[in-house]
């Protein structure tokens, strides 16, 4: 009888843990091993120096999603700074999860899981995905479990966010491809949402609650049919010249919708939904996510978030971290026929004069 009692109460809790954790999706790319991701945090830091100046906390980043030996440098650049209790996470829908789920567009995508993995212990999800839920219009989004175990985006943010901010609990959100218009609409109806969250739970933006978006660049090369200026050295530096010039032009500096809806201009080419013309995977989480952000801010604070750019790398020109047996590797070769850009930006009320 009671060996019947245990295995019952076994074979519950182990369908309660499958239904509540949110698996991990790339045990390759991602480092899950606390004392491993511990290694390349110590290398990385020996590459940075101290900042020397005292500047606002970070509001909002963009981060990479790539594989941690690839972006490290670029991921550390932002979360080393990034001191939190909750973080808002907008993320990709890839084409590998839209064939897979349908290409939803114009509307966010929440999950039903309640933690999510982390290097020690799993990362809770924060009470406001359920807050956004009871109280955002159900047409501006759809919930699928199925959606947020495919993508990467997402998690590959966890490692480098809890590491600095143990305690952290998240807000993950995929976002679908969708025009302007409707971005802006949407955001600003999750917005509303999120703003009241923060005042009934006094959360300070920066100290309290950070919003970071994730995103990799360009992707250049036959690999991805997408080679403009062709395959030799001189077409990669056309094209990382082109990324590099997006991202100060419509990234750094004031936060502003105008430059925003420039970028998806840039980006999109004629219509929204003709992903050939263009290789970023932000192209629909930066923008949204940063709108989201640039009206929750003007609402709580009334001032202009600033940007800058803290780091630009991409997979060719710059070498694999020589970090090595830290419980992760390469999903991907780099060649001037596959790489891929990324960067790392930072939104506050006042840049500063950091040396980063």
């Amino acid at each position: 009888m009671k060996r019947s009692l245990f295995i019952f109460i076994t074979v519950v809790s182990l369908a309660l843990s499958a239904q509540t954790v949110r698996p991990v999706k790339d045990d390759v790319g991602f480092c899950w091993n606390r004392e491993g991701f511990s290694r390349l945090i110590s290398y990385l830091d020996r590459q940075l120096r101290p900042p020397t100046a005292k500047t606002d906390p970070i509001i909002a980043g963009v981060s990479p999603h790539d594989d941690h030996l690839y972006a490290g440098a670029v991921y550390n650049r932002l979360f080393r700074d990034i001191h939190a209790r909750e973080a808002v996470i907008f993320g990709v829908t890839h084409k590998t999860v839209r064939d897979k789920i349908g290409d939803p567009n114009g509307v966010l995508i929440l999950d039903e899981f309640v933690l999510w993995p982390g290097l020690e212990k799993p990362v809770p999800v924060s009470p406001l995905r359920d807050h956004i839920r009871q109280h955002l219009d159900p047409a501006a989004f759809i919930v699928s479990n199925p959606a947020h175990e495919l993508e990467h985006s997402i998690e590959a943010l966890l490692p480098f966010l809890q590491y600095y901010n143990p305690e952290i609990r998240i807000t993950p959100i995929m976002v679908t491809a969708m025009p302007f218009e409707r971005m802006e609409d949407v955001a600003g109806k999750i917005a509303v949402v999120i703003e009241a969250y923060m005042t009934e739970n006094r959360l300070t933006l920066g100290s309290d609650i950070v919003f970071l978006v994730s995103a990799d660049g360009e992707h250049y090369g036959r690999d991805f049919n997408n080679t403009p200026y062709g395959e030799d050295t001189a077409a990669h530096d056309r094209a990382v010249t082109r990324d590099q010039n997006r991202v100060t032009t419509y990234l750094t500096g004031p936060l502003q919708p105008q430059k925003l809806r420039g970028l998806t201009g840039e980006l999109w080419g004629k219509t929204y939904l003709d992903y050939r013309d263009s290789y970023w995977c932000g192209k629909y989480s930066i923008p949204f996510g940063l709108l989201t952000v640039q009206k929750i801010v003007a609402a709580v604070s009334g001032k202009e978030l600033q940007g800058k750019l803290l780091a630009f790398a991409d997979t060719y020109s710059d070498e694999v971290i020589p970090v090595r047996q830290i419980g992760c590797g390469l999903t991907a070769v780099f060649s001037l026929k596959h790489w891929v850009s990324f960067f790392s930006l930072a939104y506050r009320h006042d840049t500063g004069n950091r040396a980063d």
